[in-house]
């Protein structure tokens, strides 16, 4: 058995969608483990392009089970509308193709309310939230109110738990100038869905010991980055889940054992959505030669993404807390034509050299980069497939982030494109 667990190494947005796709042939089981439809994968395969939020990447992989595992909190609209469109994309997703934790939370209409009102009134402390209610469901699923998938199928449980969630959701309303919820309206809503939702719904804990004891090969699928982590990452901007990779076993039911390798994303520059402490920034010409370059646009938001050097302090640092085994370092053909490419080696905060990134608020919005300069490349490595086709001052680039993060390369993307993926270690290989 080999299990891989995929995640952002950066602040999301690292192309785990097209890698997810492109490893899922060599699985037999693709499961998402954490987040929820504030993720944004987009996915080119020939002519066609798939924007997925909430479903596993490789939902398009025919012949491949997707999985979404308890760790996420699902909008059950959400995903009804994403089944519906990869439907009229060719993709029909049946109870057998795609399980869905029955002790997975729900994201309700009350918690985009809550989610978006909370946002509205931070004014000039915004921390940047989709506004699609993930942070409010997760605290309901912390605060043991929350309706869960099974509940669906029980209307005496369902009553109770939304008469648990009145008694705390009216007061937030009230107070944040929103109108009283109305419970009878949504457990219409909720049963009128009920039956397409829990067609999918299963105890995945046991699916998943199942495939391990039989060996078979899992491929977990994180959201977001690393420093995105609402414990390891720029807190309080942060997501509400934990990200790193030792939340795969927690959020799809599975001890640790599963794992047998982490593969840690990596943009070849850096990019951030949303609000932030971000120290390699190029508010500048770079930074939207970068984003233009790069298409940078947020899948779920179309927020233009803030774009600069790589930071490998950072990517450092998210390695070592999700015990990355191997990088994948995406969109190199980006950085074609530059003629100086600059790496964040380090920090300055208060006069003082640190190598990691602080905890403390203001202290990360103090640190001040510093660069080691490196020669561009001319040539083009967009497409590229193999470590031959690659620029030899590309190679230098590769195997110096490799030093300075401390961890071996075992993908590079080179363009959107499905195939264009140059294969150095294969993760299900170790």
């Amino acid at each position: 058995m080999s299990g891989v667990v995929v995640v952002g190494a950066q602040w999301g947005d690292e192309g785990k969608g097209k890698i997810v796709d492109w490893l899922s042939h060599r699985a037999d089981v693709v499961v998402r483990f954490q987040g929820g439809h504030n993720a944004g994968h987009t996915l080119v395969i020939g002519n066609k392009t798939y924007k997925l939020n909430l479903l596993p990447s490789g939902v398009v992989r025919g012949g491949k089970l997707s999985i979404i595992g308890n760790g996420v909190v699902v909008d059950p609209w959400q995903l009804i509308s994403e089944m519906d469109g990869m439907a009229e994309g060719g993709v029909v997703l049946t109870p057998d193709d795609l399980y869905l934790a029955d002790n997975a939370c729900l994201i309700l209409p009350w918690h985009r309310d809550l989610d978006a009102a909370r946002e509205s009134a931070l004014a000039g402390a915004k921390i940047g939230t989709t506004k699609r209610g993930i942070g409010p469901a997760y605290e309901d699923r912390v605060g043991r109110r929350a309706i869960r998938v099974a509940d669906l199928a029980d209307e005496a449980a369902l009553d109770m738990k939304l008469e648990r969630l009145i008694a705390h959701h009216t007061p937030l309303r009230k107070g944040l100038g929103i109108d009283a919820p109305d419970a009878a309206a949504l457990k219409a809503e909720l049963l009128k869905i009920a039956p397409r939702i829990l067609s999918h719904a299963r105890p995945v804990w046991k699916d998943m010991d199942g495939f391990v004891r039989a060996g078979k090969r899992i491929l977990f699928e994180g959201a977001q980055g690393v420093m995105l982590d609402v414990d390891h990452g720029t807190y309080p901007y942060v997501t509400s889940s934990n990200v790193v990779a030792g939340n795969a076993s927690a959020g799809s039911g599975v001890g640790p054992r599963a794992v047998s390798y982490v593969l840690g994303l990596a943009k070849a520059y850096t990019t951030r959505v949303g609000a932030g402490p971000f120290p390699t920034e190029q508010d500048n010409e770079i930074g939207e030669r970068l984003g233009t370059a790069g298409h940078e646009f947020g899948t779920v938001t179309g927020r233009k993404r803030r774009c600069g050097w790589f930071d490998a302090v950072m990517v450092r640092q998210a390695c070592a807390t999700s015990g990355v085994t191997g990088l994948a370092l995406t969109k190199l053909d980006v950085l074609d034509g530059f003629e100086e490419i600059h790496i964040c080696t380090g920090y300055k905060l208060h006069g003082q050299e640190i190598d990691y990134f602080p905890a403390g608020v203001t202290d990360q919005a103090a640190v001040e980069p510093i660069y080691e300069t490196m020669p561009g490349w001319s040539e083009t490595t967009r497409g590229a497939r193999s470590w031959n086709d690659l620029p030899a001052q590309a190679i230098k680039y590769i195997r110096r982030l490799e030093e300075l993060v401390g961890c071996p390369a075992a993908l590079v993307s080179t363009s959107p494109e499905r195939e264009d993926v140059v294969l150095i270690r294969d993760p299900f290989e170790g």
